[in-house]
This record gives C-alpha cells, sequence and structure tokens, in this order.
C-alpha cells in the first residue's frame, strides 16, 4: 500500500519505519522537500520524502503524526482534492507546552483534533487511534506484557476495518482493538493523554498501557479483525 505519513517528528519516523518493515511504499511528508529529518530517514530506510503535499497527494491511506495544534493548517497545505476520499489515521494529540510539563491538552472547538479535521474535509475517512500510549507501543505491543488495549473511533466502518487490519499487523490482536464507536469518541481519547502524561511522570517510563477490563465477557472487537 502507498502511505504517507506527515509528520517528522519521533512519533512519524516511528511510525514510518515500522510500515516500511511490513512492505508499505512510505512517504514522509514535511513542510519542505528537503527536511533533514525526512531525508535522513528516507536514506536509512529506503522510504520516500517531500512536503506533506508531495507524500499525501499519491497516498493510498494517509498518516496525521504531525502534533495536533497544527494539524489541520498541514491538511489544509495538502488540500482537499489530494485527501478524497483516502483513510486518514490520526494519532495527534493537541498538546501545549508553553507553560511546561505537563501540557495542557487543547480541544479544538471544545471536541476534538479529530473532528476538526473531518468538519474540514468532510469526504475524508478520519479514523482516531494509537493516540493514548507511545511510539514505541504503537508499533509494538508485546513491549507491554499481559492484556492491554489500543482504541479506535470513526464514522466509516470501512475505513475502520482497514486501520484495524493495519493494527493487526503491527501486532495488536483481534481481542486487543477496542472500537469506540463515531469520531465523537476522539474527545474522550485525546482527553485520556492527561491521565497518560501524569503516569508517564510518576512511572519514568513510556512502556505502559491502558487495559479494559470486564467482568465477563470481552469487549467486541471490530468485525474486520475477528478471525
Amino acid at each position: 500500500m502507498r502511505i504517507a505519513v506527515l509528520g517528522t517528528g519521533e512519533v512519524g519516523r516511528r511510525l514510518a519505519t515500522a510500515l516500511v518493515s511490513l512492505g508499505h511504499r512510505v512517504t514522509m511528508g514535511s513542510r519542505t522537500a528537503d527536511n533533514a529529518e525526512a531525508v535522513k530517514w528516507a536514506e536509512e530506510y529506503g522510504g520516500g520524502h517531500g512536503t506533506f503535499a508531495d507524500a499525501a497527494a499519491p497516498a493510498e491511506l494517509v498518516v496525521n503524526a504531525t502534533g495536533g495544534l497544527v494539524s489541520l493548517a498541514v491538511l489544509e497545505s495538502v488540500g482537499a482534492d489530494a485527501l478524497r476520499g483516502k483513510v486518514l489515521v490520526d494519532v495527534s494529540n493537541a498538546l501545549d507546552f508553553s507553560e511546561g510539563f505537563p501540557p495542557k491538552v487543547v480541544t479544538p472547538d471544545g471536541g476534538s483534533v479529530a473532528e476538526q479535521l473531518q468538519r474540514a474535509f468532510p469526504e475524508v475517512r478520519v479514523v482516531k487511534t494509537l493516540n493514548t500510549m507511545t511510539n514505541t507501543v504503537m508499533v509494538e505491543p508485546g513491549r507491554v506484557p499481559g492484556h492491554h488495549n489500543v482504541f479506535l473511533g470513526g464514522d466509516d466502518e470501512d475505513a475502520k476495518a482497514v486501520v484495524a487490519e493495519l493494527l493487526g499487523s503491527f501486532g495488536w490482536a483481534a481481542d486487543r482493538i477496542v472500537d469506540l464507536g463515531d469520531l465523537t469518541s476522539a474527545r474522550a481519547t485525546e482527553q485520556l493523554i492527561q491521565l497518560w502524561l501524569r503516569l508517564y511522570g510518576v512511572l519514568g517510563t513510556g512502556d505502559f498501557n491502558f487495559s479494559v477490563v470486564t467482568a465477563s465477557a470481552a469487549l467486541p472487537s471490530p468485525a474486520s479483525a475477528a478471525p
């Protein structure tokens, strides 16, 4: 699959590297075509690099790994035509570090980054996932022993099925993937990062995750990920 990863930070590089290792054709997008981090990554892992628009235009699936405070501007620089009909995997959190750590979590328009992007680009199929954990656990869930979960939400069931399959390729078993329903669920998962940040400060490591444990039956998994 041709995949664009927008963002050259640690999260973007981690996801892009994992996707290349799975055989996908990955292009990393940044503000400028000659971004040093993107060039270095492309040389090391054999992917492509270019502007946000260069990466997104030919892609079949787009990953938004930019900071949530700038995500809308990034997608606006790509343009609606280049994104129309595509699945957009949004892993962003809108974190404001202006007053130090822990950062404030910004809620665009009282909702979430994912909803803000969906409103701005109604023909894009936005799916929120992976934003409740550190980037190493995103692509290697076995780093954390035992049962723990990844959440996803979106308004398009087919798009969620595509993303559930992608999560499975990272090693997330079907019973660990919790479909929270429509995209308003991103309000909850984006706010959950506040607890994650507090735990990180206490534990001193990002190698942990959230586990949902029920008294009886297991939580339902996306239909596409069911055995």
